[in-house]
């Protein structure tokens, strides 16, 4: 039988699209300076207070922080098989590919790819992955009844937005609270439903020549999860804290770029904060560009007493939690590029690999 990351994951480029890194920098760009010519007033900086300004230090620090809480829940999830490099790197390139593609696409594919690359099996990696989901998952089933309650006593969905709005967020809790649901049921209790979903799948005409490959990952991931599922309440409640930590630095990141600015309702902040962290899951557009911003500008914005620094804190805030990301991560991702050309290249016949050699003619 075919090495399956031969057969499905030949190709790594196929989960880095420059077309859609193209788009997502142009449509945050273009936000950026809508909001920033429409809200900007000249003078405004004398406002500033020297005091203020360490906090986008510390909004930087705790960016930093988020990568290393993922990097930590990537590495531990692998029972420490992966080394502290190697997290980072397959952190890095899973957040880069969710940065820059539509929310349906995410980076999950590019992620398991780079375990494979790491010396994983797919379906290993796969496991591993859809567990990472999980815990997220299970962090919003949490967010979600603290934010309903919080809305009877403070304006987590600002008045602006109308019903539509008001009636967009209860759908988005319904909706990932029953995918919650489904990811803990699948992953937790029952595994082999994941396998007869993937059996059904690969049975369509298309992908019927991997069927047999996926059948035997299948077994390997169901295998896996159940080895996880065996592992002490001990390493699902540090997972899921490694994960908590960092969603809440995710969280804390426009709160505190809003009071390195100006003083503000800390507590609303905070909780329209996590609510518009929820709503960027459901974005569109690649990484969500375009809409984040306008959102950060409908949630945040009313906090803001001065309107013309409501731009300014869209742009310091998508700089330290978006544009470094896709920097570091692009860096991540072109490596796992790199390895698989090296790889295909050193898995070429003799002859082949000769082949490709100059001559001595033409040297």
């Amino acid at each position: 039988m075919a090495n399956s990351d031969e057969q499905i994951q030949e190709d790594p480029k196929k989960y880095f699209s420059k077309k859609y890194l193209f788009i997502s920098i142009a449509l945050s760009v273009a936000t950026m300076g809508f909001l920033i010519y429409y809200t900007y007033t000249p003078g405004v900086l004398k406002h500033l207070r020297i005091k203020r300004l360490p906090g986008i230090v510390l909004a930087v620090v705790v960016s930093f922080l988020r990568l290393w809480f993922v990097a930590a829940k990537v590495r531990y999830l692998s029972e420490k098989k992966l080394g502290w490099t190697a997290s980072f790197r397959v952190m890095l390139s899973w957040d880069f590919t969710s940065s820059i593609t539509p929310s349906t696409i995410g980076g999950a594919p590019m992620a398991t790819y780079a375990l494979t690359k790491e010396g994983f099996k797919l379906g290993q990696s796969t496991a591993i992955i859809l567990y990472s989901v999980l815990l997220d998952q299970l962090w919003f089933a949490l967010a979600i009844p603290i934010l309903v309650v919080a809305g009877f006593f403070y304006e987590v969905v600002p008045d602006n937005t109308g019903m539509v709005g008001h009636a967009s967020m209860v759908l988005l809790y319904i909706g990932l609270l029953s995918y919650a649901g489904l990811m803990a049921y699948g992953v937790l209790k029952n595994p082999n439903a994941i396998k007869k979903v993937v059996s059904v799948v690969f049975k369509l005409p298309f992908l019927r020549k991997w069927q047999e490959t996926v059948n035997a990952e299948a077994d390997n991931l169901v295998e896996y999860s159940h080895e996880l599922r065996k592992k002490p309440a001990s390493f699902l409640v540090k997972t899921f804290l490694l994960s908590t930590m960092s969603w809440l630095c995710r969280i804390a990141l426009p709160t505190i770029v809003v009071l390195s600015l100006l003083p503000a309702d800390v507590i609303l902040s905070v909780l329209r904060s996590l609510a518009m962290n929820l709503a960027f899951l459901i974005m569109p557009t690649p990484g969500g560009s375009g809409g984040v911003e306008g959102l950060f500008a409908i949630f945040q914005g009313p906090l803001i007493d001065r309107k013309a620094f409501i731009g300014l804190a869209v742009f310091a805030w998508r700089i330290i939690s978006y544009y470094i990301t896709v920097g570091l991560g692009m860096m991540a991702t072109t490596w796992y590029i790199n390895r698989s050309v090296v790889d295909n290249y050193e898995d070429l016949p003799e002859e082949a690999v000769e082949s490709d050699l100059p001559s001595s003619k033409s040297v």
